[in-house]
């Protein structure tokens, strides 16, 4: 039976070259602190600062590279602390989502749409998708197993690209309520 790695999405943010040089200072480059396991993605030498209506979040992880538009994604136990109701979309759907401010070292923004709390999907080549009988956009479900607490995730959706890497992302909540620890791997059911 063939699995799928099952990574935990702690919040981050993604930001456009413009917004990282309000926050960060004209011309600041990011540059990767470790790989991600998305082709291309890594952990960039940038931590900021969330900030919503009730408190706020420091120490925030910037992923690079820089994005078409600035994002941020939080769990929904975090939404609640920065005192957000941001919408359960895929990353890059923004549209009407959550206004949140960044605040960095040289400057602060504030974004009128962009703070969401990310869908759980699986990143797939088309390679993988054939193998797995599944296709782009298509919603499965995974189930994981452990000794102690073996969960099975609806509404999973499938993002198949050439560029990615075959891994089932979930936020910190969604981690913590199959008490799961490191990379896990999961088992994909199809209807």
């Amino acid at each position: 039976m063939k699995t799928i790695l099952v990574e935990t999405s702690a919040r981050h943010i993604h930001l456009t070259q413009g917004d990282l040089e309000i926050l960060c200072g004209l011309g600041f480059q990011m540059s990767s602190v470790r790989p991600l396991s998305q082709p291309g993605q890594y952990v960039a030498n940038v931590r900021l600062t969330l900030v919503g209506p009730k408190k706020s979040i420091d120490n925030v992880v910037v992923l690079g590279p820089v994005r078409p538009a600035s994002q941020v994604e939080v769990s929904a136990t975090e939404a609640r602390l920065l005192g957000l109701t941001p919408p359960i979309r895929e990353s890059g759907d923004i549209q009407g989502s959550s206004p949140i401010t960044i605040v960095g070292p040289k400057g602060q923004i504030t974004l009128t749409q962009g703070c969401i709390i990310a869908k759980r999907h699986i990143h797939m080549t088309p390679d993988d998708a054939t193998t797995f009988g599944v296709k782009d956009k298509q919603v499965v479900s995974v189930k994981v197993m452990n000794s102690f607490r073996s969960l099975i995730y609806g509404d999973v959706v499938v993002r198949v690209r050439k560029d990615f890497a075959l891994a089932m992302h979930i936020d910190t909540d969604e981690a913590n309520a199959a008490g799961l620890t490191g990379d896990s791997q999961g088992i994909l059911i199809i209807g």
